[in-house]
């Protein structure tokens, strides 16, 4: 499972399985990269919900 965030500076791919990582990163700061991750730290249990609700599981 894998997420893509975009934002107006790039976009990055996260890897949601095995464990949460930056699988790829086109133009965002670290700093950015950071707090992306962290939000995704949050939320993941509802990323998760909705993902499989989109793609089924």
């Amino acid at each position: 499972m894998h997420i893509h965030v975009h934002a107006q500076e790039g976009e990055a791919k996260f890897w949601m399985e095995p464990e949460i990582e930056l699988a790829v990163n086109h133009g965002l700061p670290d700093h950015d990269l950071r707090t992306m991750r962290r939000i995704i730290e949050e939320r993941v249990d509802e990323i998760r919900e909705a993902w499989n609700r989109h793609f089924g599981s």
